[in-house]
């Protein structure tokens, strides 16, 4: 038998409380405890993130991080950027820019490169490349992505 916990956060702007076991991952809270499946589970172990998520303003590996790890804290999904400006303007270069192929990356490149623009604004393609290392992407080759998000930065004045 698993010991659990309740716990309390905000997600996606939402004060959410959840009880969980003290073993599950917050992949597995967002997708299988709250319903938000935008996040994607890839590897499980931190290598490809496709789980990707932010967390009181950083991006991290949801599948690495304890679900309880989440208290008092604030997490942003993919969810979020729906609505928002520079997630629209993502959501429409990664169109527009051939970015998305098999799309399962998406979630997690998107998450990155929203926090890569709100970070650090606009930048070369050198820069925006180092700022989505750890994100894998077995489509693209990550030119059309590098480019889409510049394109993103660009036209948000980022």
């Amino acid at each position: 038998m698993s010991l659990k916990t309740e716990i309390e956060f905000t997600l996606n702007g939402v004060k959410r409380r959840a009880t969980v076991p003290v073993e599950m991952s917050t992949l597995d809270l967002l997708r299988d405890v709250v319903g938000l499946t935008g996040t994607k589970y890839g590897c499980g172990e931190g290598e490809c993130g496709a789980c990707t998520i932010e967390v009181d303003g950083l991006t991290v590996n949801s599948c690495l991080m304890f679900a309880v790890d989440c208290a008092g804290r604030s997490v942003n999904t993919i969810e979020s950027l729906a609505g928002e400006p520079l997630g629209e303007r993502l959501r429409a270069a990664f169109v527009e820019q051939g970015a998305v192929q098999c799309g399962f990356c998406t979630p997690g490149m998107m998450m990155q490169a929203a926090h890569v623009l709100s970070a650090c604004g606009a930048q070369d393609d050198k820069a925006i490349a180092r700022g989505i290392e750890g994100n894998l992407c077995r489509c693209t080759g990550y030119k059309k992505i590098v480019e889409a998000i510049a394109v993103a930065g660009k036209a948000t004045g980022a």
